[in-house]
């Protein structure tokens, strides 16, 4: 199995982002990603994808969506969809009927931002998921970048402060987005967890300050999709994209926030009297099963069955734990970063049966 490191959910000029596709490419390959995924919001735009190459790095270009319906008041549910290679905007008014098209046309969707609060002090509202009686969705985005920053601002000196220090921000998903993914899983279905940068590299002014809020290259540092496939990447785009739309399917992935420290090199398997299981897959626990967990370096790591944590390692590299018990595990690896404990790895499930 091969890894890989992808930046999903950003913005460029189509919608209310601030770079184009080349710009975004460029900044890409400088922060070693090996792949990135644009959605603006309500267009899909055509005839972009592929490789782009400087020298002797290159990057994988993929073309989604972010869609939501514009005629509704309070705007609400956004459902970032990945690999529809068509317009689906048009399915906006009826999210599950949406959903649906976009599974008949071979695409993937996940529930952008579930909790997303208003950031009052800057006139933003609230844009938090609502429509949970949806069925058949692939996943949820269970860490936005974007939307955390909601949470630790409060008021304009906050504001000022995270916009010269983001840094300083990332702390790790919502809480009460990690209690509903939790609870999804423990309904009996399987849900993808993804991170997303949504990344729009804002613009503002405050009397003679001027500030890039957020730049494209920081969030590409930040809060990325690490996935495993099968093979090393082709160099063919179209063969690319279908592995990491795979792997994406399956749940072959992780959430890392790279800034501090690479995340690369976290693994999470089982492995059962017959068979053996990444995150995202099934195993029977007839027999047993010994879970293994690889950190890229010690940290504190915590194994949760069923949304409780049922073990706690801080000072390895290597974890183990043997289970015969049915149940959904799933890892959370914390760091020691700019004086405060702050999220670092957050796995998918290995779904004990």
């Amino acid at each position: 199995m091969q890894e890989l490191v992808v930046n999903l959910h950003m913005h460029t000029w189509y919608s209310d982002g601030h770079a184009t596709h080349a710009e975004l490419a460029e900044k890409a390959i400088q922060t070693g990603l090996d792949a990135i995924i644009v959605t603006d919001h309500n267009v899909w735009v055509n005839g972009i994808e592929g490789y782009v190459q400087k020298g002797k790095r290159r990057v994988l270009v993929l073309i989604g969506e972010e869609i939501h319906d514009p005629a509704r008041q309070p705007q609400k549910s956004h459902l970032l969809v990945f690999g529809a290679n068509r317009e689906m905007c048009t399915f906006s008014p009826n999210i599950q009927n949406l959903v649906d098209q976009v599974r008949h046309a071979g695409g993937l969707s996940f529930i952008a931002h579930p909790d997303d609060p208003a950031l009052t002090a800057f006139g933003e509202t609230d844009i938090t998921w609502e429509d949970w009686q949806v069925q058949g969705y692939t996943g949820i985005e269970l860490w936005n970048s974007y939307s955390e920053t909601k949470t630790v601002i409060h008021n304009f000196l906050d504001g000022l402060f995270y916009a010269f220090f983001p840094r300083y921000i990332a702390r790790g998903p919502i809480p009460a987005t990690i209690l509903t993914w939790d609870h999804l899983l423990a309904s009996g279905k399987k849900v993808v967890a993804i991170g997303g940068s949504d990344a729009h590299a804002l613009r503002k002014s405050a009397g003679p300050l001027h500030r890039t809020i957020f730049p494209y290259e920081f969030h590409f540092r930040g809060v990325n999709t690490h996935l495993w496939i099968p093979d090393e990447l082709t160099g063919d785009a179209s063969i690319d994209r279908q592995a990491i739309l795979d792997a994406l399917r399956l749940g072959h992935a992780f959430i890392g926030h790279d800034l501090h420290e690479s995340a690369r090199d976290f693994r999470f398997t089982a492995q059962g009297k017959d068979q053996t299981a990444w995150m995202g897959d099934e195993i029977l626990a007839r027999g047993g099963v010994t879970m293994q967990v690889h950190l890229p370096h010690p940290a504190e790591c915590l194994l949760l069955k069923d949304g409780k944590v049922i073990k706690t390692s801080r000072a390895r590299e290597n974890i183990t734990h043997i289970t015969t018990e049915p149940g959904v595990y799933r890892i959370e690896v914390y760091q020691q970063a700019l004086g405060r404990r702050r999220g670092w790895i957050y796995s998918n499930p290995i779904y004990v049966r």
